[in-house]
């Protein structure tokens, strides 16, 4: 087994359960609740906690004024299957066996989850909202999940007993009523909890809330230094089918809401049926705000730089009003924290599955190791005996969730799981904590909407060394702290012999640390 922290001073008077004790023992309860919020496509560049050129977020900022801010927090693969499945289960996807969302292939739910592990060790646990691994939900007391990605409007919900309903009104909303309602009305108040509040929201196609639909159209944002990128010298990138300004990638109906009678697109037929389920008044009202834009837009006959900007600006309003409502009810569930005197003993947990693009490389959506995509927000609310507060430097990724999970809940850490517990970074004090120095990273869903080529790489705190591989044989290396935004690819270059070696070696170690098998079929030399 692992070693583990020792709990017992740190935490003082709040006893956790025994790592191992017979089964004769009485286990005394964990005291520590778990509220682990989750959104998809959320990323840090559009949170005012990180970064207040586009959005503000007063709620979620709450999180981290009482706790702690992530300034290095990452995922292991950028999409959200993948994704979720590295965080429940603390493992890569080659261990876990979810590598992408394409195969159709069910995430194995009879393997070891965190969510089971707590309940071995007395937590109630419950999911609410999105699950998107193609299964049940497993090792939860109570969940009620959204089939596939959701509807924003009047949303299917799937109960534990295999009932379908459909409830009116915004799924945001809707996910936060179940989650507070269960709170509420807990049969047993005395056991801790462990409740995943997991939002569809900020997932294209971005559809606001319609009292939220007439926000910052009166506001005009920047865009990216590189939102007009050529891609010199990065193969992988040219070939990707993400940029705002191509209307085969970035929808003019589905995402961009310009649907007028006889107008037709490639996409068309989702944004029919998400609008469908509207009721008469939620889409009188979405009527009323769009079809002037709808007129102007066609009327204008843009062309050129000035329409991808103008496509830029409604990606960005649609994405703040989608981050509103978010925002909000996040709010209520620290609210309803707080009136119930259970954020001294509650860690509350904000992240998103994966980091987007913003505009930045002239993208949007996610899947490369570049920054904004591998990068992810990671607030913490620290509940009374964990003294850190401010912002962590250190590099951690969504692995490291399931251990910190187990740590704070008592639970000996198996030794198969991959992450690292985060709680010794959340003690405080002085003690200096010997921490990773550095991370590996593995996308596979190629060949796939999007078109991101398959890759892995490794991260340092000042470098990162890509490869590119299956049908394309590149290798990307980037100097981060002269060059933040990826775009002078290094590899080959005179003078960086040491350094790419250095890192080629540290990858392969990896590799074989995470027992990857990809090393077998293409090895590093």
């Amino acid at each position: 087994m692992k070693a583990i922290y020792s709990l017992g001073t740190a935490l003082m008077a709040l006893p956790l359960c025994a790592c191992t004790q017979s089964a004769d023992e009485k286990q005394e309860a964990p005291r520590y609740n778990i509220v682990f919020i989750m959104t998809d496509d959320h990323t840090a560049q559009m949170l005012s906690a990180y970064d207040t050129r586009y959005a503000q977020t007063p709620n979620l900022d709450r999180i981290a004024q009482d706790g702690v801010k992530f300034n290095h927090s990452f995922v292991a693969n950028s999409l959200s299957g993948p994704s979720r499945a590295c965080m429940v289960t603390g493992k890569h996807s080659h261990k876990n066996g979810y590598t992408d969302n394409e195969s159709g292939k069910p995430f194995d739910g009879s393997q070891p989850t965190f969510p089971k592990y707590l309940q071995g060790a007395g937590y109630e646990t419950a999911i609410f909202g999105k699950w998107h691994l193609i299964s049940e939900p497993t090792g939860f007391d109570t969940w009620r999940i959204v089939p596939g990605q959701g509807d924003y409007y009047n949303p299917t919900i799937i109960n534990q007993d295999g009932s379908r309903e459909i409830i009116d009104g915004y799924l945001t909303n809707i996910i936060t009523d179940m989650s507070l309602d269960w709170l509420e009305n807990r049969e047993d108040k005395t056991r801790p909890f462990a409740l995943l509040i997991h939002h569809k929201a900020q997932h294209r196609n971005w559809m606001p809330d319609t009292c939220n639909l007439a926000l910052y159209e009166d506001m005009t944002f920047p865009l990216p230094e590189n939102f007009f990128d050529d891609y010199e010298g990065r193969e992988a990138a040219k070939t990707a089918e993400m940029r705002i300004d191509n209307p085969d990638h970035m929808d003019i109906i589905y995402d961009l809401k310009m649907l007028r009678p006889g107008e037709t697109s490639r996409l068309k037929a989702n944004y029919d049926a998400f609008i469908g389920r509207m009721n008469a008044e939620q889409r009188a009202a979405w009527d009323a705000f769009y079809n002037p834009i709808i007129e102007e837009y066609y009327s204008s006959n843009l062309q050129g730089k000035e329409l991808a900007e103008w496509r830029f600006q409604r990606y960005i309003r649609d994405y703040l009003k989608t981050l509103k409502s978010l925002d909000d009810n996040v709010g209520r569930v620290l609210d309803y924290l707080e009136e119930k005197n259970l954020l001294e003993n509650t860690l509350v947990v904000y992240t998103s599955d994966q980091g987007f693009y913003m505009g930045e490389h002239g993208w949007f959506d996610k899947r490369f190791m570049y920054e904004e995509s591998f990068n992810t927000p990671l607030l913490m609310h620290l509940p009374k005996g964990l003294e850190a507060r401010g912002e962590i430097n250190e590099m951690v990724q969504n692995i490291d969730y399931a251990p910190t999970f187990l740590e704070i809940a008592g639970v000996e850490i198996p030794d198969d799981i991959q992450g690292k517990s985060i709680l010794p970074l959340l003690r405080g004090g002085d003690e200096k904590v010997q921490w990773r120095d550095a991370l590996y990273y593995h996308f596979y869903e190629y060949p796939a909407e999007h078109a991101v080529k398959r890759h892995y790489g490794v991260r340092t705190e000042r470098y990162k060394l890509i490869h590119f591989y299956n049908d394309i044989d590149v290798w990307e290396l980037y100097d981060l702290q002269e060059d933040p935004s990826e775009m002078n690819n290094l590899y080959g270059q005179p003078g960086t012999e040491e350094i790419t070696q250095q890192l080629r070696t540290r990858l392969k170690e990896l590799q074989e640390e995470y027992d990857d098998p990809i090393r077998h079929k293409f090895p590093i030399e």
